[in-house]
């Protein structure tokens, strides 16, 4: 079991792959948008882990002051991802990633660790019943089933912010605010454009690309959020047969 890990910095940013979607040459828009993303992150504490090797086993975490979701709370780090998949599962890497965000968090005196679940697991969040066997628990939960998992050092809680709890618009059209965390997201805006685009489907595509408009969203988000018709739907990307559905209702 190879246990040698690697921190993304901004001497490595260039040349290491970014887990999700790994290209050795060929350019990739989404993974040039991340790494474009990420460069503007790191020097605010912003942490991507990685195995290194060719694989998707990582954690990804930032200060959740500037973490860029609609959580509000003082000292915590947001976990965004911890990810590992293919054969690499079930030899105790989540355990050895999760492992060292803790050992951070408690070098750097902060107050706990909290990431967004939700009482269904969706399927672009982090495993939450593995995290639960660390010790998080539900802090705080929205209207439609989301949740905020926290593992709290000094029992201070984070909350979702005042205006998450909203999760309506007045546009009525498909709308989905986005940022480029992501490496999926750049050509999945793409393929809804296509499709919205072929299929005469008015829709609003929103950036969101500060970290106040992040933390001003009116609905949960990780670096993704869809309304249809005024009404929040979902933090999941969407394939064609997922944007189908909310279409239909």
């Amino acid at each position: 079991m190879n246990t040698e890990f690697v921190n993304l910095t901004t001497e490595n940013l260039a040349e290491e792959h970014l887990c999700c979607i790994i290209r050795s040459k060929k350019p990739h828009h989404g993974i040039d948008a991340k790494r474009q993303w990420l460069s503007a992150r790191l020097s605010e504490g912003h942490v991507f882990r990685k195995l290194n090797e060719k694989a998707t086993v990582f954690i990804e975490y930032a200060p959740l002051e500037t973490a860029w979701v609609p959580i509000t709370g003082d000292n915590y780090f947001y976990l965004y991802c911890l990810w590992v998949a293919g054969s690499h599962k079930g030899k105790g890497y989540g355990k050895l990633l999760l492992d060292y965000c803790l050992a951070d968090a408690k070098e750097k005196g902060k107050s706990g660790l909290c990431m967004l679940g939700a009482k269904k697991q969706k399927a672009w969040l982090s495993d939450q019943s593995f995290v639960k066997n660390f010790g998080f628990g539900v802090v705080d939960t929205t209207d439609n089933g989301y949740e905020l998992l926290a593992l709290s050092f000094d029992k201070t809680t984070p909350k979702f912010a005042h205006n998450v709890k909203t999760q309506e618009i007045q546009s009525k059209e498909l709308t989905i605010y986005y940022d480029m965390q992501c490496p999926y997201i750049y050509q999945n805006i793409e393929k809804i454009k296509q499709y919205c685009e072929t299929n005469e489907v008015p829709v609003s595509l929103i950036q969101v690309d500060t970290l106040k408009k992040a933390k001003d969203l009116p609905c949960v988000f990780n670096n993704w959020g869809v309304f249809y018709k005024g009404k929040f739907e979902t933090v999941n990307l969407l394939d064609v047969a997922y944007l189908k559905r909310i279409l239909k209702h």
